[in-house]
């Protein structure tokens, strides 16, 4: 059993893996002088490069106000909520938002944003409980899932500007995240799951080997963990992978997995992405 600090030394690590991959993502912006980049329309919901920073600046900010003031989070919650029961994409919420920011302008006010999302998130008890759009969730649970937002709309933003991001240990958080919710996946979608889970085993950038379930032959998923996190953040096809994909659970899983909170989403198709 972990002991206390085991955990706040596990949860100050996973702080400093959010700052680096907010940071990998602002140093890949900055590097380029183009303005024009910002209006570069990427494959998520044909959302522009501005378009995916602002979603992110707007609930970077949305888990600073989580951790500072439950109440008035949940005030601004119900505000969005209305706006999305009434039609409107959350696209359009963030336009509206910082529309005074066009272009680059808003870079600095995003970095300025994750920076103290990430200072708060270190501050807290892992375990400690945190509201967000539907239950809530543990601290620790709450920077892991800003990790991974932050990683797959990033993602988008590589392929926009047709570049290859190098891939880091920073991996395994979203991998586990995606393992995490492989019922939520199915019950998202008002479907029993159809088995056990998969067993799943991965294989990190450097190497690392990283495991989840019991070792099966017949109900498995095998491959890199960058194949698997991007087929659980739906930036890929699973046929537009090199995963190794045993069984009929595992095959149902991955053609809807699912690691993000919101309503049932599809993926890009097979054939979006060259392998």
């Amino acid at each position: 059993m972990s002991s206390a600090s085991d955990e706040s030394r596990s949860m100050s690590q996973l702080c400093e893996d959010l700052r680096a991959e907010c940071q990998e993502l602002d140093e890949l912006l900055s590097a380029s002088k183009d303005e024009s980049i910002w209006n570069l329309v990427t494959r998520f919901h044909n959302w522009s490069v501005w378009d995916e920073i602002a979603h992110l600046h707007l609930f970077d900010g949305l888990s600073v106000l989580a951790v500072a003031d439950r109440h008035d989070f949940m005030a601004e919650r119900g505000r969005i909520e209305t706006r999305l029961a009434a039609g409107a994409e959350i696209s359009v919420i963030a336009r509206e938002r910082f529309a005074s920011l066009a272009g680059a302008a808003i870079a600095p006010f995003w970095r300025s944003g994750w920076q103290a999302q990430a200072d708060a998130l270190a501050k807290m008890d892992p375990r400690a409980r945190l509201p967000w759009f539907g239950p809530d969730m543990s601290a620790r649970s709450f920077a892991t899932a800003r990790l991974m937002e932050t990683w797959a709309h990033g993602q988008d933003i590589w392929d926009a500007l047709d570049r290859r991001r190098p891939p880091s240990s920073r991996l395994s958080h979203v991998a586990q995240l995606g393992v995490l919710t492989f019922g939520w996946s199915f019950l998202n979608r008002g479907l029993d799951p159809p088995g056990l889970p998969p067993y799943v085993q991965l294989e990190g950038p450097n190497a690392e080997q990283w495991h989840w379930g019991e070792a099966s032959d017949r109900n498995t998923i095998r491959g890199s963990a960058l194949d698997f996190c991007l087929v659980v953040t739906q930036r890929r096809h699973v046929k537009d992978t090199h995963l190794e994909v045993r069984g009929d659970t595992a095959k149902a899983w991955m053609l809807i997995a699912q690691c993000f909170a919101g309503p049932a989403a599809a993926g890009p198709p097979a054939g979006s992405f060259p392998r």
